[in-house]
């Protein structure tokens, strides 16, 4: 079981800076993958960025070359920081974590943040 506990959301003017914090804790056998989503009011949870096994990094088309993920494997965080920011980077930004563990066989799982709100005002 992985709990996910987010920070470092909040506000800021456009063009500024934020940088997310999701801390992990519980156990695991393995991480699939690491990402951070969004959800901005009416649309759909949409992916920002994520990592892989690689590790290998994928960002959404809107946030390439200002948004930039990362992670510390021993401090098990996933961090995203975010430049040049945009009033439609406003959403409830969420961490997630997909991972393997034991139980009565082995299976993937995924754990969800509580989500962190970033407001970006023009």
């Amino acid at each position: 079981q992985v709990q996910l506990v987010e920070s470092g959301g909040g506000s800021v003017q456009a063009g500024g800076s934020l940088r997310l914090s999701c801390a992990a804790s519980g156990s695991f056998l393995s991480i699939n993958s690491m990402g951070w989503y969004r959800r901005a009011p009416g649309n759909q949870r949409e992916l920002v960025a994520s990592i892989t096994k690689g590790p290998s990094t994928n960002y959404g088309d809107s946030v390439k070359g200002r948004f930039t993920i990362s992670r510390d494997i021993a401090k098990n965080t996933l961090d995203l920081q975010m430049n040049s920011l945009k009033p439609e980077d406003t959403a409830v930004y969420y961490c997630n974590w997909n991972y393997r563990r034991y139980g009565p066989a082995i299976r993937d799982f995924d754990s969800w943040g509580q989500g962190t709100q970033v407001t970006v005002s023009s």
